[in-house]
């Protein structure tokens, strides 16, 4: 009984559907088809004809607004139809939501235009013009959009500087809100990098109080960074000083102090050294914690930060740092200083994190500058060998030729070869080897000798240019009197407790890094003699390294690599040759020289391949350096084996002795 009741309702309502106002009854030539032939079927009983009906043909809204009936006289779309059909709607959308999206089109389409290498200047000056004045009064608004910030900073790279200064007046309120968007950041720095140092000072200016803030930010931080390049020494100081205290953030009269320092600036104004240090811990850990360690200007705050640590604070750092961030930072000065300091007061695990944390990298890192300072000081100071064999030498090996040109790479080869060599390294380099952290260091390390540290940091001073990091951290008093005594150049920095001559041995000899040296050696003998950098290593290589570490486990092939060297020099003149003769290179020549001095092993070579019988020819130009040296060299029995060729060519004037070595 319910059954049919709810059958008789469908009905019902059905029914009503089909009244007497509904469309459907009132033409019914204009059915489809398709209807025509169903309703035919008695099975139907006429209830499926006016439903269906009805749904192809109710009323819907075009985009021009008018009502029309869907299905009324429109047959099946193509796909092409019905893909211009879903683009309409998108574009419709698009309007819709976003305010400026028309102006955004017209400006992509003088956008393609100007960005032309092939384009006449004064084309693009007339289209950079006119897109300006399109976005004029708008260009806060636009400036985070993806499109538009691209088509501001071309128009920022080529417009005039009267629509550039107009375009930064209008910019300047919102600066700091776009430099933490994601696309307007970008237009940002292409702003400071062209602006005036009217408008850079503006700029900085309105930076403070919210430098810790956005460097707290992953997109803000990278426009203070940017800014923190840009700006002189004075500039970056006063973005320095918001970092150390809540005063110097608030008053800015007081961040113009001439130290630059952090215990020079606590001296100065008279702050509690424990509040500056609770107000950079607030502001160093949550950048820490995400992970913003990329900038110089947090690596500076870092430094400051240590110099002024307790012990647990610096130990906390350290074990954060310990790891892939690392990596991240060693790319600067400070950085990588920050990095020796963590390899040296680290823990064995922490080492081995840091370590760890470079697999992979150790090619960029090798090439690089600073980054090269801290491969070189891990090998000194690290003791487990069978770690960096794994991690670090493996690594160098595939990439031996490479580091041997290069003017960073060599020096990481350099440190094992002849440890802390003033010839290889700065003053200012080898003073970064003994930094440390005054809280974790022993009391007999914190006191400092001025007199042995004077004159490598006067030398950093005049080279540099720059005073704000002389003094940073203290030095070592053993390891700062390293530059005073050549009988202590090949201690290696402390930090390892195994005996340095082991450590080499088995990083350089034990690990096969010195025997595929050897051989890179010999198979572009010619290629390292002439080259700049090259030659360094060859002549390390060639007298056995510091302390003959080479000797005797590779002696015979140190003889294979003194007997390509000599082969080279024994080959004839040829003004056809496109390379120098090895004999007559500025570059090689001198290092042939050296090695005649310093080596008489080589020398023996030398001469009994190349030079004797031949030294007539070779009295001319820079080859003459070569044949005096064997006059010269300390090793008696070298003196003699040339001296019955050499004593007549002096005699007649052909071999001519320079005053100053007579």
């Amino acid at each position: 009984m319910a059954a049919k009741t709810q059958q008789s309702n469908k009905s019902n309502k059905r029914k009503q559907i089909t009244g007497p106002h509904s469309k459907s009854d009132t033409s019914p030539s204009k059915k489809p088809k398709l209807l025509q032939s169903k309703s035919s079927n008695p099975g139907n009983k006429g209830l499926n004809k006016p439903f269906k009906s009805f749904k192809q043909q109710r009323p819907v809204k075009s985009h021009s607004g008018k009502l029309e009936t869907a299905g009324a006289n429109e047959g099946p779309k193509s796909k092409r139809e019905r893909r211009l059909h879903a683009k309409e709607l998108t574009e419709a959308r698009k309007k819709k939501r976003k305010k400026h999206y028309t102006l955004e089109q017209e400006l992509a389409s003088l956008w393609e235009k100007m960005r032309r290498r092939n384009i006449a200047k004064e084309d693009r000056s007339r289209l950079v013009s006119e897109a300006l004045h399109k976005m004029k009064g708008k260009i806060p608004e636009i400036a985070g959009s993806h499109v538009s910030s691209r088509v501001l900073q071309t128009c920022v790279k080529y417009c005039t500087q009267a629509e550039r200064d107009a375009v930064f007046e209008e910019l300047q309120p919102q600066l700091l809100t776009l430099a933490c968007n994601t696309y307007a950041v970008h237009l940002v720095k292409k702003m400071l990098d062209n602006a005036s140092k009217k408008h850079l000072a503006a700029f900085m200016s309105s930076l403070h109080g919210h430098v810790a803030s956005l460097l707290r930010h992953m997109v803000g931080s990278v426009v203070v960074e940017h800014a923190y390049q840009l700006g002189n020494a004075t500039q970056k100081q006063e973005l320095l000083m918001e970092l150390y205290a809540t005063e110097l953030q608030l008053f800015k009269d007081l961040a113009s102090v001439k130290e630059s320092r952090l215990i020079d600036v606590i001296s100065k104004l008279g702050l509690q050294k424990g509040s500056v240090l609770r107000h950079m811990s607030s502001v160093i850990q949550p950048i820490l914690e995400k992970g913003i360690v990329d900038h110089s200007i947090i690596h500076r705050a870092l430094m400051e930060y240590l110099s002024i640590a307790d012990k647990s604070s610096a130990a906390e750092v350290i074990q954060q740092l310990s790891g892939a961030l690392l990596v991240r930072m060693i790319h600067t000065r400070d950085g990588s200083r920050i990095g020796l300091l963590c390899i040296k007061h680290g823990s064995a695990k922490e080492r081995k994190k840091i370590i760890k944390g470079m697999k992979g990298h150790i090619d960029k890192i090798a090439h690089d500058q600073c980054g090269s300072m801290v491969l070189a000081y891990i090998l000194s100071t690290v003791d487990d060998t069978k770690l960096l064999t794994k991690v670090i030498i493996r690594e160098l090996q595939a990439i031996l030729k490479e580091l041997l040109l290069d003017k960073n790479g060599r020096r990481v080869l350099l440190q094992l070869l002849h440890p802390n060599c003033s010839r290889y390294f700065s003053p200012e380099d080898l003073v970064s080897f003994n930094l440390s952290i005054p809280s974790l260091s022993p009391k007999s390390e914190s006191k400092v000798n001025p007199d042995s540290v004077k004159e490598a940091k006067s030398s950093k001073t005049k080279e540099s240019g720059d005073e704000e990091t002389k003094g940073d951290l203290e030095v070592t008093t053993a390891e700062a009197n390293e530059n005073t005594s050549p009988s202590e150049s090949h201690h290696i920095a402390e930090g390892g407790k195994k005996d340095p001559n082991l450590r080499r041995q088995e990083l350089l000899v034990d690990s096969g890094l010195a025997e595929n040296l050897i051989d890179t050696c010999i198979e572009s003998a010619g290629e390292l003699l002439r080259s700049n950098f090259g030659k360094e290593v060859m002549y390390e290589v060639a007298t056995g390294g510091a302390g003959g570490i080479l000797r005797p486990a590779l002696d015979e092939k140190l003889d294979a690599l003194h007997g390509a060297i000599a082969s080279l020099a024994a080959q004839p003149k040829s003004e056809e040759s496109e390379e120098e003769h090895v004999l007559e290179n500025f570059h090689s020549s001198r290092t042939i020289r050296k090695l005649v001095l310093d080596c008489p092993t080589f020398a023996s070579t030398l001469w009994k391949i190349a030079l004797g019988g031949k030294c007539e020819m070779w009295a001319q130009g820079h080859s003459h350096k070569v044949v005096l040296a064997f006059l010269e060299a300390s090793d008696s029995e070298v003196c003699e084996l040339a001296k019955g060729e050499l004593q007549p060519l002096i005699d007649s004037g052909i071999l001519k002795i320079p005053e100053t070595k007579q």
